[in-house]
This record gives C-alpha cells, sequence and structure tokens, in this order.
C-alpha cells in the first residue's frame, strides 16, 4: 500500500511585514493577527522561479532521508496554478531536469489550488498502485506572489511563497484512508485571475468554507464509521485565521483538535497541509488525523490519514 513516508518544505527566509501592511491599510494588531493569522509573509526572490521552489523542498526531502536516491523515484506530481513563467512546458518537467532524475520518471502537474495536497496525494497513490511504481514526489508550490496585486488589501496581506515536498511510497508510516471530493464551479468567479491579477471575493470564500467543510468532515467521518472523538487532529486548509477559528467552532465537536500555524507563514495555498503534517503530525504519536483543503475552483477535498 502506497501512503505517506516522508515531507520536507522550502519557505523562504525574505518576505513581508504584515504589521508594516496592516499599517498601510490601517489595520491593527488583532485585525492582523486575529483575522488573517500572519505576522510575516515569505517571498521568492525575483529571480526564482516556481520550480526551484520545487527544487529546494525536493533537495530538502532527499537530504532528510539518505536511503532515498534520485534514481529510485518513478513519478513526480507538481500542484501549482502559478507554474513556470507561462505555464508552458509543464513545470513537472522542469523539476525532473533540474533536479537531475532519471528520464523514465512520469511528470505532470495538476492544477489545483487550496485542495490540491488532498488530491494529489490521492492522484499519486492511484497512479503509482496502477503502475506498479515504488517511489513518488508530490510537489506543492503556488507563488502567489506572482499574481497578487499589492495594493489590494483583500489578498496582499494573506498569501505566503513556500514549496513542499511529499515522499510517497510502500511501508509508508502514514497510510491513506476514507477521502471524499467535490467541486462547484458556479462559485469559480469567487477565486481567479485575470490579465495576470488574482481577484478574491472574500466574504463569499469565508462562507463557502464555514458551510461547507465541516459539513464535509462530518460527512467523511461518518462514512468511515467514525465519530471526531476516534481522530486525534484535524488539519485543514490554513486560509486564514478567522476561517480556520469559524471552521473549528462550526465543527462543534472538539473544536480544539484543530490546527492552527500560519503565523510565520500566511496563506501558502496547496502547501499548507502539508506543512501543518512535516510541523506537527508526522513524527508525533497520533493515530489518526483529518484533512480537509478547500478554495480555487470552487473545489474541496477531505481525507483521513492513519497509521497502521
Amino acid at each position: 500500500m502506497i501512503g505517506i513516508k516522508s515531507i520536507a518544505s522550502y519557505v523562504p527566509a525574505e518576505g513581508l511585514d504584515n504589521y508594516a501592511q496592516g499599517a498601510k491599510f490601517a489595520k491593527d494588531e488583532e485585525f492582523i493577527i486575529g483575522k488573517i493569522g500572519s505576522a510575516f509573509l515569505p517571498r521568492k526572490a525575483a529571480e526564482q522561479e516556481t520550480s526551484d521552489l520545487c527544487v529546494e523542498a525536493a533537495n530538502a526531502l532527499f537530504a532528510n532521508n539518505p536511503q532515498l536516491s534520485r534514481e529510485s523515484i518513478d513519478a513526480v506530481i507538481v500542484v501549482t496554478q502559478n507554474g513556470d513563467e507561462e505555464g508552458l512546458p509543464h513545470t513537472a518537467a522542469i523539476v525532473q531536469d533540474k533536479l537531475g532524475l532519471p528520464t523514465h520518471v512520469a511528470a505532470f502537474d495538476i492544477s489545483l489550488g487550496c485542495s490540491g495536497y488532498v488530491y494529489g496525494i490521492y492522484a499519486m497513490k492511484g497512479f503509482m498502485e496502477a503502475a506498479g511504481l515504488k517511489n513518488g514526489l508530490l510537489i506543492t508550490a503556488d507563488p502567489y506572489s506572482k499574481i497578487v496585486d499589492p495594493e489590494d488589501r483583500n489578498t496582499t496581506m494573506l498569501f505566503g511563497d513556500a514549496a513542499t515536498a511529499t515522499w510517497l511510497g510502500e511501508d509508508a508510516p502514514w497510510q491513506l484512508g476514507k477521502a471524499k471530493f467535490g467541486t462547484d464551479g458556479s462559485g469559480a468567479a469567487h477565486l481567479k485571475v485575470t490579465d495576470g491579477v488574482f481577484f478574491m471575493n472574500g466574504r463569499q470564500v469565508f462562507n463557502f468554507a464555514l458551510l461547507k467543510v465541516p459539513a464535509h468532515l462530518h460527512e467523511l467521518l461518518g462514512e468511515a464509521g467514525l465519530t471526531s472523538a476516534d481522530v486525534d487532529a484535524f488539519c485543514i486548509h490554513q486560509g486564514s485565521a478567522a476561517i480556520v477559528d469559524a471552521v473549528a467552532r462550526r465543527f462543534e465537536e472538539e473544536p480544539q483538535k484543530f490546527i492552527k500555524d500560519m503565523v510565520e507563514t500566511g496563506n501558502t495555498v496547496s502547501s499548507s497541509i502539508p506543512l501543518l503534517l512535516e510541523k506537527h503530525i508526522l513524527d508525533s504519536s497520533w493515530k489518526r488525523v483529518a484533512l480537509s483543503g478547500f478554495g480555487v475552483g470552487l473545489s474541496w477535498g477531505s481525507a483521513l490519514i492513519y497509521r497502521p
């Protein structure tokens, strides 16, 4: 069975002071930390491309796992909606070359945002098991600094750049359990890019998350024959402090199990869930964790991972 073996990340050291941005837009500390949730937003260097962020995260993964050789990689999936240059060729092909991976590697992109990690781990698992592959890299990198308008108070204080690399393979300490997915393209206009600039209807996105995510998690647990008492932690997309807090309160049962950690990263899109897993879950003593990603599309995905 293919599962999660290890996760590594790359978060740029340079970035934006969100207190300075807040002052520019007449926002106080209570708003910055209580609503936005981030004091610092990492930003890639001007010369860095999306593939460079991917390579940094993957190299960290190889460094942390010396038993994993580049020659042993069979598949690479890059989850991004802000790939290199104009999106052609696919970023995964560029990453394959920059990492020096063998040419027998299957490499492709998944164009999903904040739900992308949950979709990605199941896409990789299914692909690998169907093709008999042994080692896969699922990489997330969606630098919104490419598309956010620094004068748009609704978006410029939210997003941070980051990348993660997840090693999926056999005999993994974390297995993938029940999962559920959804799409509502009628909400596409709430999160979109026009002429290279990102637009977000924050109120509609907040309402979508509040209505969809708690109900989706309840459905997931019900179909798995579980209750919230059977789950040690909930790792949901870190859209903002307000969204994480509101979803936790709406979920009602044990809201304290919802992890929130975005003060130094901001909303890192498809990287937010694996950043939580790397920092809080993989080396923990917990046995079962629920994931939920939601955003652009509108799209959402929830899943259970567990120790066998």
